[in-house]
């Protein structure tokens, strides 16, 4: 066993829930692992991975890796555990013990149950709390192909919701009728999942909030849906193979519009192409908030979220700019008060809204990315309220 001054490192978990696990490796696995980066003798490093035997082969072809190994390659005095999650932990920390490591560092992602064994190795762990997050922040051309592709899939279902919406006849009473039935909240999320799923993407509940419950920005609405009101359709999916993430919101009305929505729609377009052209490597999420806000009050509207007794028509955006899209549908950076300077492969959402208690909400959301020279935006589709073309 030869001791080694310089620290290793030491990523765990699930890498398809683990986000930066994942991007480690760029291979999905659905079980424990533990990933270890140990000092060489030469100077640079070795990358071992321990997992499942049965995942091995796989690993060793698409894993980015130089070895693989299960825990029994790795048993510790006095055995492994049963447990599978335990048994990785163990041995990660003799793979570490093996290697002579005294120091190791990690990321704000390690499971406890590795910390642990580590601790009980008599190894020193430190934990780098911004490891993961630049690297994963600014992507490759590869990485903004993947979000292309996954947005490119979100606009497809979201085209698909919105003319449901626009397309449905109105009943008597105003609701939207759709095959013979109302058409509800649920049946638009519904429709989206299984337009998703047929196209490879699993996806968390979409927002489809009509009328006045779209006044919050995060309800995701129920029950019936009717002519003249705002419809917000927000759609966040994630590809099954790549984990990528898309994220688009878009606004639909039914029939006529009202002059109060349509005056909504017109400002927030303008709001976000004032918050676009504020995006650039070296600016800060906040300079571009604060470039938003100011495009909000130059358009007559108000920020912040309404006072116990503010009037039902106090209208206003009431949340941040955006924030960042990749491996997570919400990461770094963020577009709002104390976001970070913004680099060249930051992956960034532009949402801004507008706000009322007793009409609803227009909001619209674009992907964009940072690049050497400004910023391209990802979305094609029109940002119009009328979905019947």
């Amino acid at each position: 066993m030869t001791e080694h001054n310089q620290p290793a490192l030491i990523l765990a978990g699930v890498p398809e829930v683990n986000a930066t696990l994942y991007h480690r490796i760029r291979h999905a696995v659905f079980d424990p692992i533990a990933y270890l980066q140990l000092p060489t003798a030469d100077g640079g490093s070795k990358a071992i991975l321990i997992l499942r035997d049965i995942e091995i082969k796989r690993a060793l072809r698409h894993a980015r890796v130089d070895e693989a190994a299960c825990p029994a390659d790795y048993e510790p005095e006095g055995g492994l555990s049963g447990d599978r999650e335990t048994a990785t932990a163990q041995a990660a920390a003799e793979c570490l013990r093996r290697a002579g490591v005294k120091h190791v560092i990690t990321d704000r992602t390690l499971p406890m149950i590795f910390a642990e064994f580590v601790r009980r190795a008599g190894i020193e762990l430190e934990c780098d709390v911004e490891m993961g997050v630049t690297e994963r922040r600014s992507k490759d051309a590869e990485e903004i192909e993947l979000v292309r592709e996954a947005q490119a899939a979100t606009e497809s279902a979201m085209e698909m919701a919105c003319g449901m919406v626009c397309k449905a006849e109105a009943g008597k009473d105003g609701v939207l009728i759709h095959d013979g039935q109302p058409l509800t909240s649920e049946r638009v999320r519904s429709a989206i999942d299984h337009w998703l799923i047929d196209r490879g993407y699993s996806n968390p509940p979409s927002i489809v909030a009509g009328g006045p419950t779209g006044a919050d920005c995060h309800d995701t609405g129920s029950g019936a849906l009717y002519t003249g009101q705002p419809v917000i359709i927000d759609i966040f999916p994630r590809n099954r193979q790549t984990l990528y993430n898309g994220d688009c919101t878009r606004t639909a009305v039914h029939g006529d519009v009202p002059d109060e929505i349509a005056a909504m729609n017109a400002a927030v377009r303008k709001i976000k192409a004032a918050a676009t052209a504020a995006v650039k490597a070296g600016v800060t999420g906040e300079t571009v908030h604060k470039a938003t806000i100011e495009a909000v009050r130059s358009e007559g509207y108000e920020f912040g979220l309404p006072t116990d007794d503010a009037p039902d028509s106090y209208c206003a955006l009431t949340h941040g700019t955006g924030h960042g899209v990749g491996l997570g549908v919400h990461e770094p950076p963020l577009l709002d008060f104390k976001g970070p300077e913004l680099v060249v492969g930051d992956v960034v959402t532009i949402e801004p809204g507008l706000y009322r208690k007793d009409l609803g909400g227009v909001r619209v959301e674009d992907i964009i990315t940072v690049t050497a020279t400004g910023s391209e935006n990802l979305n094609r589709l029109q940002e119009g309220l009328d979905w019947t073309g």
